[in-house]
């Protein structure tokens, strides 16, 4: 940080700073949804061609019902990659407008009803009346195969796990079960997955897996999670060693700096640390401002 830098502007910094873990799960939503958006690019052109052949069937084929049944079946799989897709595109911009966690909802509506929207089209191009369905004893069963199938038994336990709400999108959970002790942040709540964060690791947990768990909400400070852009002259470990020097609160665990990018003369160094006690957060941001600012000032 400037030593000269006035009140306000230092303050704004060290808030920045302390706000980084939500910065970071933000910045992980856009890269997803950069991937959506070329992944739909790919599949609207594949969808077309199918509801083409799904038209011309009989010029094409020479037969209807077989193409009808085919049709409806790849459309499903189809459906399925766009509803993920779709809500991976629209993630970023229910973050900026909601908080976390009612945002991590929407996003799962919104794949949610894409997929259904995509079975019923599915039922409709196969010649069978959802109606008719709804109204047979046949349809239950339907339903009741389907939810003991793997794949639509996440379906149906990322709803259970959205009405009951043991945690949030963006609360630190420790889940534990099944020989397996896995901690992170919850950054998604997918059709078929939990993904969580644990720093730069992506942990990706079965919807039911996780109803089976037991969830363990962890309640601890957020952790100043820091990208700074240094000269290339600057050692890491020396970076390390003024940080940890630098340092005026008991912290989780010693700090940890991290060589990120090599970019023309600089370097993207990251420094992440967690405080023991919420009330240090400000404390720590400037600490570690202070420390990494001398690098640039070439102190």
């Amino acid at each position: 940080m400037p030593p000269n830098a006035d009140p306000q502007t230092r303050e704004h910094l060290i808030r920045q700073t302390a706000r980084a873990p939500a910065v970071a799960l933000r910045h992980r939503a856009a890269e997803a949804a950069r991937r959506g958006r070329r992944q739909l690019t790919m599949l609207v052109p594949a969808l077309a061609g199918l509801l083409v052949a799904y038209a011309y069937r009989n010029q094409l084929f020479g037969v209807d019902k077989p193409v009808r049944i085919g049709v409806a079946a790849v459309l499903i799989l189809l459906g399925w990659a766009v509803a993920r897709n779709v809500g991976r595109l629209v993630q970023p911009r229910l973050d900026q407008r909601l908080e976390p966690g009612t945002a991590g909802i929407l996003g799962f509506v919104v794949q949610l009803t894409t997929l259904a929207t995509a079975a019923m089209v599915s039922l409709r191009l196969a010649g069978l009346q959802p109606g008719a369905l709804a109204a047979g004893a046949g349809f239950t069963a339907i339903v009741l195969g389907l939810a003991t199938q793997q794949t639509f038994g996440n379906v149906f336990a990322g709803v259970v796990l959205l009405s009951a709400r043991p945690f949030r999108v963006g609360d630190r959970v420790r889940f534990a079960g099944f020989g397996m002790d896995v901690e992170g942040t919850v950054a998604a709540h997918g059709l078929l997955h939990v993904t969580l964060y644990d720093g730069d690791d992506q942990v990706m947990i079965p919807n039911n897996t996780v109803l089976s768990m037991s969830a363990r909400p962890i309640h601890e400070p957020d952790a100043v999670d820091m990208r700074a852009r240094l000269p290339l002259t600057v050692d890491p470990e020396a970076v390390q060693q003024r940080v940890d020097d630098a340092l005026s609160v008991s912290t989780k665990g010693p700090p940890h700096v991290a060589l990120e990018e090599l970019n023309g003369d600089d370097v993207i160094v990251r420094v992440r640390a967690t405080p023991q006690r919420s009330d240090d957060g400000g404390r720590l941001a400037r600490d570690v401002l202070q420390a990494v600012a001398g690098f640039r000032s070439g102190e």
